[in-house]
């Protein structure tokens, strides 16, 4: 009983509460990749999400069980050698295109219902995101541990309002919702671009000390994770089609269909998390850069290398912003998934259990 934390819990905590602040958040890549292919659809494409999910990282875990990876550099480089870096170059953009979603989503949000300039809600919001990276590692790690879980129970008020509050039977629409072409190429997209922060997020898996613990953990998080998008896709059952257009579902949803408080409430959470996403990027960020260049115990990064680095970064990402959450998100992520399946899906699901395979073989033969 007591390692059911270690092994299971924290590794889908840590998982889900990355992937819920630039994605759950808004709610736009919950339309954009399974709600847009119909009631029916979206709900098969969760399913599919949730395969691909429970597949690989049930992999991931036993590779890095087995070869005691637990960081994205060791990892890659027991998978596929000196191509890791091809690895580093793709979260790189993934990190620039994330940072370009926040931007746009918080200043789309901030421009509507505060009438402030979209552009100076972005700056605002990434200058926010510089500031909670310079109050250090533990302000953020402690600011994203309890801001999801408030995240998690505005979610759970937002359910039970949407659904009681409107007298569309979700159960009835459901049931003559259609499945539109494309619904399995959007589970399999979502996963693969989401499933680049596993390598980055094996510290999270040290409990795990055997096969079975490794594929059972695996499982577990790839269902978990996707149990939000279902709630949402189902929700947006209630605002069906109009709901497709929004750029932030989520927020155009509780306008509708919840209370004013709530409303108010969810603004100032959503904010919030889209800031913690950031600062939480940026944070690795600066973190990988360091491992890279302090040689000796030290030799970090300085203050003004740090902040030269986020403001480059943080400027690349508001130029993003500029193009849209919809255009970011239907466009940048959808490339991105073929570039982590080149590199880190389709070799982890190969490759990697090949090596697998290959090193419990070697471990059974003992000399006498």
């Amino acid at each position: 009983m007591n390692r059911i934390f270690p092994v299971y819990i924290v590794p889908a905590a840590v998982f889900i509460s990355v992937v819920m602040g630039g994605g759950y958040g808004t709610g736009r890549e919950v339309i954009e990749f399974f709600t847009r292919y119909g009631l029916l659809g979206g709900l098969l494409g969760t399913v599919v999400a949730a395969c691909v999910f429970a597949v690989v990282l049930a992999a991931t875990y036993e590779f890095a069980r087995v070869f005691q990876a637990y960081d994205y550099r060791t990892f890659f480089s027991q998978l596929i050698g000196r191509f890791w870096v091809c690895f580093e170059i793709i979260y790189l953009l993934f990190f620039l295109l994330v940072l370009g979603v926040v931007g746009s989503a918080a200043g789309g949000i901030l421009e509507q219902e505060f009438g402030i300039s979209r552009y100076i809600g972005i700056a605002g919001i990434l200058t926010l995101v510089v500031a909670l990276v310079f109050l250090g590692r533990e302000a953020v790690e402690k600011v994203l541990t309890w801001w999801s879980i408030g995240m998690y129970a505005v979610f759970a008020c937002y359910f039970i309002e949407v659904l009681s509050n409107s007298e569309v039977d979700i159960a009835q629409v459901l049931s003559a919702g259609t499945a539109e072409p494309g619904w399995l190429q959007g589970g399999v997209l979502y996963a693969m671009y989401n499933l680049a922060i596993a390598p980055v997020l094996l510290f999270s898996t040290r409990g795990i000390q055997t096969r079975r613990e490794a594929i059972l953990a695996g499982s577990f998080t790839g269902i978990v994770v996707m149990i939000p998008a279902v709630l949402f896709h189902i929700s947006y059952a209630v605002g069906y089609p109009e709901v497709l257009d929004q750029p932030v579902p989520n927020y155009w949803m509780m306008a509708r269909y919840a209370s004013p408080l709530l409303l108010g409430i969810f603004l100032v959470a959503l904010l919030g998390t889209l800031i913690e996403t950031g600062a939480g990027l940026m944070q690795g960020l600066i973190e990988r850069i360091e491992a890279v260049v302090a040689f000796g115990e030290g030799n970090a990064l300085g203050r003004p290398i740090r902040a030269a680095i986020a403001v480059v970064t943080l400027i690349l990402g508001g130029l993003l912003s500029s193009l849209g959450i919809v255009a970011l998100i239907a466009q940048g992520y959808s490339a991105l998934a073929v570039g982590f399946a080149l590199v880190y899906v389709i070799p982890i699901c190969t490759l990697g259990v090949f090596k697998i395979i290959k090193s419990s073989q070697q471990n059974s033969v003992s000399p006498s």
